[in-house]
C-alpha cells in the first residue's frame, strides 16, 4: 500500500472540486416539485394576461370602486368572507391576483394555492395596467 503525497492529495482535491462544480452547474435551480413562475408584479400579470387568467382583486371595496382592472371580480381579502369565496372558485381555471402595493396580493396568492387554485400575483393595480391589463 502506497501513502498518498501532498501532491496526489492536492491533484485529487482539485479533481474532486472540478467535479461537484460541474454537477452543480447541471442541476436546476428550481426545487423538485415546484414549476418556475414569473416573478411577482408585471412579469406575472403579462403572463396571466397571455393565459387569459381570471382577475381577482383583492382590494377591498371602496379601492376596487376608485379604479379597477376591467372585468375584474373584487374578493376584498380583508372580509371574513374571504375564504368562502375562494372556496367558490373554479379550480380548473387560471387565476390573478392584485392590490394596491403587492402585499395583500402575495397573502392572497399564497391562501388560495393552498385551496388548490393555480394563482400568479400580479402584484398592484399600476403593475397590472403596465403589463397591458384595461383598467375601468
Amino acid at each position: 500500500m502506497t501513502i498518498p503525497t501532498r501532491r496526489t492529495s492536492l491533484a485529487l482535491g482539485a479533481l474532486l472540486f472540478a467535479v461537484t462544480m460541474f454537477a452543480g452547474a447541471c442541476g436546476s435551480d428550481e426545487a423538485v416539485g415546484e414549476s418556475a413562475a414569473p416573478a411577482a408584479g408585471e412579469a406575472s400579470a403579462a403572463a396571466a394576461l397571455a393565459d387569459g387568467a381570471v382577475v381577482i382583486d383583492v382590494r377591498t371595496p371602496e379601492e376596487f370602486d376608485e379604479g379597477h382592472v376591467e372585468g375584474a371580480q373584487l374578493l376584498d381579502i380583508r372580509s371574513s368572507e374571504f375564504a368562502a369565496g375562494v372556496a367558490e372558485l373554479d379550480a380548473d381555471q387560471d387565476y390573478v391576483v392584485y392590490c394596491r402595493s403587492g402585499n395583500r396580493s402575495a397573502t392572497a396568492r399564497q391562501q388560495m394555492q393552498a385551496a388548490g387554485l393555480d394563482v400568479l400575483d400580479g402584484g398592484s393595480l399600476e403593475d397590472m395596467v403596465a403589463a397591458g391589463w384595461p383598467a375601468a
